[in-house]
């Protein structure tokens, strides 16, 4: 019903209403879980600063998960039109505020020289996933992906590449680094860093690189897209054939699905707009044999699924 939303869906988000906004799935609670969307980042905010001030006697670990901007997008009043750019830039805003604020917390508590803060993302970015919220007409001139191709969703450069950021007040110089590193990799780093012999499957001890004493990263890594999965070895990336529509329409990105085996060398190419797969077919032949090697599973060039 239109009259109970202040919200509009675009695709997919219409299955119940909650503080006027339609919603995937369904609530279940009753009034113990209602929640107020625009409250959301001061809330968790102050969780996570309670949890610091709780816990600075000893070792800690704090996963504060930021909601924005993801959708809905329902920046607090004190936000609003504060970006000029809609909810999306709103929210975008309210979340470098949380960031601030709970970092000035750190150093209230003065543990910002013990402490190692990592800010990273799930997914690469997207501007209308779901709600009519002026993300599109209000980008104007900005790029949220840069040079890369795709998007969330999508196996390019744009869907699996992510921000990363590591601080440590007086143990991390401020630098750039072109490491290969997965988020996976912080299960056995953050284990080595505290001395503990537990380690992750599949997880790499780069524990130098994340402080910025190394770049000698990963020699390969399996990247994942909504189950499909294709190799990014050193400065290529090969992407297996796979069916499936070649762009998401509703969210307009690109997903990576082509009938034919896609290469790219990012370093030369890092917008992947030229597949070199026919150009360089012994490259091609070396990805394939690691990807299968790694997944175990047998590529064909032709009717592969996406179970595959």
């Amino acid at each position: 019903n239109p009259e109970l939303c202040t919200m509009m869906w675009h695709h997919g988000h219409n299955n119940s209403i909650h503080n006027g906004i339609p919603r995937i799935g369904f609530q279940k609670g009753g009034k113990s879980a209602m929640w107020v969307d625009e409250d959301m980042a001061d809330d968790f905010l102050l969780k996570a600063q309670e949890y610091i001030r709780n816990h600075k006697e000893g070792p800690f670990f704090l996963y504060y998960a930021l909601q924005q901007p993801h959708v809905p997008r329902t920046p607090h009043p004190r936000f609003v039109g504060s970006s000029g750019m809609g909810p999306r830039g709103d929210v975008i805003v309210e979340a470098d505020w949380c960031v601030g604020e709970l970092m000035k917390t750190l150093e209230e508590e003065d543990l910002l020289e013990n402490t190692l803060i990592i800010f990273s993302s799930d997914n690469g970015p997207v501007v209308n996933d779901g709600y009519y919220d002026d993300a599109v007409e209000k980008l104007g001139n900005h790029q949220p992906a840069g040079p890369l191709r795709g998007g969330k969703y999508s196996l390019y450069e744009a869907g699996t590449r992510v921000p990363f950021m590591a601080y440590w007040k007086g143990k991390i110089e401020p630098t750039v680094s072109d490491a290969l590193v997965s988020q996976l990799d912080l299960f056995s780093s953050l284990a080595q860093l505290v001395e503990s012999d537990k380690r992750g499957p599949d997880s790499e001890e780069l524990l130098e690189v994340f402080l910025g004493n190394s770049d000698q990263g990963r020699s390969e890594l399996i990247i994942e897209a909504q189950t499909r999965t294709a190799l990014r070895a050193g400065d290529w990336v090969m992407i297996p054939p796979y069916n499936g529509p070649a762009v998401n329409k509703m969210v307009n990105i690109e997903l990576g699905n082509s009938e034919e085996f896609q290469l790219y060398n990012i370093v030369k190419d890092i917008g992947q707009q030229v597949n070199i797969a026919d150009s360089e077919p012994e490259k091609l032949q070396e990805m394939i044999a690691a990807f299968e090697q790694l997944r175990g599973v047998k590529l064909q060039q032709k009717e592969l699924s996406n179970e595959q």
